[in-house]
């Protein structure tokens, strides 16, 4: 079977810019109790310095889940830049 290849609109990508611009202020860094310290439980830490938000504590997660999750707030943002640079070079052609 084979998928049909859709193109994101500029709206879809500035949906999805939003989405992200309106969340917590990262980097979000996920902490696991074992592997990144030593007490407590796993968490997600966002933000840094004067801009640190509040943890984010995830319930029914997986490791996998919780450090996807936290590395999804700084992903996405690099994933939207790289789309509109190749966008701009397909219309350059």
């Amino acid at each position: 079977m084979s998928e049909e290849l859709t193109i994101m609109s500029d709206r879809e990508l500035n949906e999805i810019r939003l989405r992200c611009d309106a969340t917590t202020n990262g980097p979000w860094v996920s902490y696991v109790e074992g592997r990144d310290h030593t007490s407590g439980s796993n968490f997600i830490m966002t933000g840094e310095g004067d801009k640190r938000g509040e943890d984010i504590e995830l319930t029914g997660a997986t490791i996998a889940d919780q450090d996807f999750i936290a590395q999804a707030r700084q992903d996405v943002p690099k994933l939207l830049d790289e789309i509109r640079r190749l966008k701009g070079l397909l219309l350059k052609n």
